[in-house]
């Protein structure tokens, strides 16, 4: 896995723990699964062997009870005893054989012998019966040679029920046995089906599907467990899924002890399985469960001792731009690790802020100092030009013009400062506030009494104090020059916007100038300015220009 497509800390660690945590949750769900379906394979098959072990002990009951008829029957034929001996003689051996009913023998020689315990049952009953097992099909051989052709099932004589055991001969020798039949009462058959211990949600019958229930344990004389349905029960027996007479759903085993319709079902219910589901949730949830605790233990622990003392340097490091003094939390629980990148960033702040507290020392000494520093230059300024001015007493005509000219340019410079400095720190300079200043030295200064200086100011514009100086001297230039050679004159400064940054500087006068080449130092100015001409000088324009500002 490649932790570096994560961004934080957080989700690395996350993702570590989730690789490391699938492939054990997979595993364990793997494991669960195939213990869970060990453990259902393990339940089915004792159910079906439980069923197995009660079908073999009926067949064999059975046998034992065929044998005792045919060994009877045997000894009878070959005693040659008449009707009334051999009816004498079977029943002392009813007496003795606990659960024997009745036996009848018919020998091919034509004899006959039947006993009975109940004297409701008279021999001609007993042959009726023999002859209707008799037309029922033989039943298969269990497994080798079977003793004689066997049928077995259930009758009702009289008033009692009884299981039959009927053995035929179709080709006896004179003399012999040709068919006998044995009555049993089916109380003999609770040996044979006893559940034993540990039987707790199995029911075990004997069923013909002709006469129903022989026998049944487990519930007593209750029935309501046997399949709804008896004609579902799977010919050649087998493991499903039925609901019961009562209403349930129940796991059902059958197993064939005669054919076609004679066998034994037994019946489960869904205890065990269900006991295998909750340990296959209990064996799935818990390591799962602990999974997720151990994630949650994770991400608290996480949170606790790595991502809150990461958070708290952060915090102390943004708030630095908003110039709070803050620190990185410094605590004795803080891991090692994380301590020491704490008291490094604190050291560093420490470090910083007295290299800041220096930079701002120095700085504020240098801005006294510049500021100073134009104050002298302001002050000087206004020495020099009150200094022309008083020169320019002793001089007439021309000489007078000139250092009128000079004041006016040594004010410029001396206005720009001043508006400069006007708070105590530099800053730029408004456009129309400098412009009328300059307009109204130039007036006062230059101008003659036949002539005027106007002007017409509509901006809010700030440029830099190297950028106003310059533009001054253009606008003293222009009118200077102008008012000096034109008697009369009257001359206009119009300043307006362009657009939000760009000014437009235009000087005009009231009748038609001469154009004048203009100073070399007249486009050093200009260049100054950063301005563009917008219009030559011609006619009444005595120059447009548009300059970019700062706000």
């Amino acid at each position: 896995m490649r932790l570096a497509r994560f961004s934080t800390v957080r989700a690395r660690l996350l993702a570590l723990l989730f690789a490391i945590a699938l492939p054990i949750a997979c595993v364990t769900a793997l494991a669960v699964a195939t213990a869970y379906r060990s453990i259902t394979n393990a339940i089915e098959a004792s159910q079906l062997q439980a069923a197995d072990d009660f079908a073999v002990r009926t067949r064999v009951w059975y046998r034992g009870a065929l044998r005792s008829l045919l060994s009877f029957g045997t000894a009878m034929s070959a005693s040659k005893l008449s009707a009334e001996a051999c009816g004498q003689a079977g029943q002392a051996t009813l007496v003795e054989v606990k659960g024997f009913s009745a036996i009848l023998l018919r020998m091919a020689d034509g004899r006959s012998c039947a006993a009975s315990r109940d004297p409701a049952i008279q021999a001609g009953d007993l042959a009726k019966a023999a002859d209707r097992m008799g037309s029922l099909p033989r039943v298969p051989a269990w497994g080798g040679q079977e003793l004689a052709d066997a049928r077995y099932g259930q009758i009702s004589l009289g008033n009692s029920r009884f299981l039959v055991v009927h053995a035929s001969n179709p080709d006896p020798a004179p003399g012999n046995l040709r068919d006998g039949l044995l009555l049993v009462d089916p109380g003999v058959l609770d040996n044979v089906f006893d559940l034993g211990n540990g039987s707790q949600g199995m029911e075990v019958a004997l069923v013909s599907r002709a006469s129903g229930v022989v026998a049944s344990r487990g519930a007593g004389d209750d029935t309501s467990w046997l399949p709804e349905d008896n004609n579902n029960i799977p010919a050649r027996g087998g493991r499903w899924e039925g609901r019961s007479r009562s209403g349930e759903t129940r796991a059902y085993v059958a197993r064939a002890v005669a054919d076609p319709d004679f066998y034994v079902i037994a019946g489960f219910d869904d205890a065990r399985e269900r006991a295998a589901r909750i340990q296959f949730a209990v064996l799935l949830l818990a390591p799962l469960i602990t999974l997720g605790l151990l994630g949650a233990v994770y991400l608290r622990a996480l949170e606790k001792h790595c991502l809150r003392w990461l958070r708290s340097i952060e915090a102390a490091a943004r708030t630095r731009p908003a110039g709070a003094t803050s620190r990185a939390l410094v605590a004795d629980d803080m891991p090692s690790d994380m301590r020491s990148v704490a008291e490094a960033f604190n050291t560093m702040v420490d470090e910083q802020e007295v290299r800041q507290r220096r930079l701002q020392t120095a700085l504020d000494d240098n801005r006294f100092l510049v500021r100073e520093l134009h104050h002298r230059v302001k002050n000087s300024l206004q020495v020099v030009q009150s200094y022309i001015g008083l020169s320019k007493r002793d001089y007439q005509s021309e000489a007078r013009l000139a250092l009128a000219d000079a004041e006016c340019r040594v004010h410029v410079l001396s206005a720009a400062y001043r508006f400069t400095l006007a708070d105590g720190e530099m800053q730029p300079v408004r456009v129309d506030l400098f412009l009328e200043d300059v307009v109204t030295m130039i007036s006062n200064l230059i101008r003659s009494r036949d002539q005027s200086v106007v002007s017409r100011i509509e901006t809010e514009a700030v440029l830099s104090v190297d950028r106003i100086i310059p533009l001054g001297f253009v606008v003293a230039d222009v009118a200077s020059r102008v008012l000096r050679s034109t008697p009369g004159v009257s001359v206009t400064v119009l300043v307006h916007d362009i657009d939000a940054d760009t000014i437009e500087i235009a000087l005009e006068a009231d009748r038609d100038i001469p154009f004048r080449e203009p100073p070399r130092l007249f486009a050093g100015l200009l260049s100054q300015i950063q301005a563009v001409q917008s219009a030559e000088a011609e006619g009444r324009v005595l120059g447009r220009w548009r300059v970019k500002h700062e706000g």
